[in-house]
């Protein structure tokens, strides 16, 4: 998956790059470097948040969707967006509609900031609406975020209660208890859990994984992170980790000596686009596997 939430401000600072013509060179880059290295891999277009096609009608504009196999979505009505949870399936459709191309929602969720009820209702009636819908979805999160963390975002605390839902969306508590959500969680679901810079949370997710009987799993690897000390010792740990699943892995995040400002969330200037790229195809060489069936080709005499 390439880029995070482009049309949010947490992940791509659009004030710089307001046709997300740099996000635009950015993806299609990317994605020449990882079909070269790993043609048969699956390109996923970072998920959007809001869910808005009319975003996805200019990234069509910019040649984005042609470079990739599918697009992905993250709603969370019971939180963050304006929306009613019935309105899934008419979300869904609108993607469709413009995309032409299969949808995963690659983050759904509910937080349990005001009741653990409230997240048991999010999960079953979100499996409700998507069940058969579409081909993926991966439940944000696994994990709640320690109270002493830091929650991803742009605005921090004048979000009001808005940033402190961030804190709560995980099916585990931060003191490592399971909550009701846990027992609801339905098979079929995937779970999307990010992981910190040498995260000592990671052994502890895989056994939790395990416990939930999850086969898919959605994380991430910074592109900021490629650059510091330990950066390579510490992605492979995490994958091999994570290895017995199927892993969605997306990559994001601006290093900030690169970037039009000194953020994560802001573009990259335009000469280290090609770094990105980069770091995407060292990234499908080193953790994606080759498939039999290609093996078994490049095997074939040559006619």
């Amino acid at each position: 998956m390439l880029w995070n939430e482009p049309n949010n401000l947490s992940h791509w600072n659009f004030a710089l790059d307001p046709e997300w013509r740099g996000f635009a060179d950015l993806i299609r880059q990317a994605a020449a470097e990882v079909r070269a290295v790993r043609p048969d891999l699956t390109l996923v277009l970072g998920g959007i948040s809001p869910i808005d096609p009319g975003f996805l009608r200019l990234l069509t504009s910019h040649g984005v969707l042609a470079a990739v196999d599918r697009v992905a979505v993250h709603g969370f009505p019971l939180d963050w967006n304006h929306w009613p949870i019935a309105d899934w399936p008419r979300k869904i459709a609108a993607i469709e509609q413009v995309a032409g191309l299969p949808v995963w929602v690659s983050e759904a969720g509910a937080s349990s900031f005001g009741a653990d009820e409230v997240q048991v209702f999010g999960l079953q009636t979100t499996a409700r609406l998507l069940r058969g819908r579409v081909e993926r979805v991966h439940w944000y999160s696994l994990l709640d975020l320690p109270p002493q963390w830091e929650a991803t975002t742009r605005h921090r605390e004048s979000e009001g209660s808005a940033y402190y839902r961030h804190y709560y969306m995980g099916l585990i508590r931060a003191d490592g208890t399971p909550k009701p959500a846990f027992a609801a969680f339905p098979s079929e679901f995937g779970i999307c859990q990010w992981f910190h810079f040498e995260d000592p949370r990671l052994e502890a997710a895989v056994t939790w994984l395990r416990r939930l009987g999850v086969q898919r799993v959605r994380t991430g690897l910074s592109w900021a992170d490629w650059y510091r000390p330990g950066a390579e010792a510490w992605f492979d740990r995490q994958m091999a980790a994570l290895q017995e699943f199927e892993v969605t892995l997306t990559l994001c995040y601006t290093p900030v000596a690169l970037g039009l400002e000194p953020h994560y969330a802001a573009p990259p200037r335009p000469e280290y686009h090609g770094e990105f790229a980069r770091f995407a195809a060292w990234t499908a060489e080193r953790y994606a596997p080759v498939t039999m069936l290609r093996s078994l080709n490049a095997m074939e005499p040559v006619r």
